[in-house]
């Protein structure tokens, strides 16, 4: 490449076919034309191959060019240079500013996505113990024996000193009452 002299701004103009015109949308496209790979691959190693945050700092970096295509070093070699700084710092910035920031929380991920709520489990509890209290003193000690202790059947039985066949009814009568008092209070 043959120099053709300094300009006024410092710039340097070159004769070749790699000669970038003065104006900045000229620039611009030229320097996506020829950067933007190098700047690309170079910036990904920097942001720990986060895609996204790559494409806007090489995006943010190019406007930077634009906004000092006045400026700027025609010669490619020191525009490479310039390209490749101003993205390294871009990137630094943002290291900086998400040390600062609190961390952002991914949604997708189940255990953060979704934090108990147990209002809905007390009412529930509320609901069910009252129920219970309405009922006759020997379907809440079958209930309590299978249910709440975890009794068998048989257990229930020694424990209550009455048959297993009674148990069994008692507990097939206790539950249907129950449904029948959950289910009007579900209707009000």
């Amino acid at each position: 490449m043959e120099a053709m002299g300094r300009e006024s701004h410092g710039r340097v103009g070159y004769a070749t076919a790699g000669a970038v015109d003065d104006a900045p949308d000229d620039l611009i496209s030229v320097l996506y034309k020829n950067f933007r790979a190098t700047l690309y691959s170079q910036v990904l190693s920097l942001t720990n191959h986060d895609r996204q945050w790559t494409e806007d700092v090489v995006q943010e970096t190019m406007i930077r060019a634009w906004q000092h295509s006045d400026t700027l070093e025609r010669e490619p070699g020191m525009l490479r240079g310039w390209l490749l700084t101003v993205a390294r710092r871009i990137v630094i910035d943002g290291w900086r500013n998400r040390r600062v920031r609190p961390q952002e929380v991914a949604l997708e991920i189940p255990e953060n996505a979704h934090t108990a709520d147990r209002t809905d489990s007390s009412l529930a509890a509320l609901t069910i113990t009252q129920a219970l209290l309405n009922l006759d003193e020997k379907y809440q000690s079958v209930i309590y024996e299978t249910y709440l202790a975890g009794n068998t059947v048989r257990q229930a039985a020694t424990i209550l000193g009455i048959p297993e066949g009674t148990v069994k009814s008692r507990l097939y009568t206790a539950m249907r009452k129950l449904r029948k008092a959950l289910g009007e209070v579900a209707v009000r």
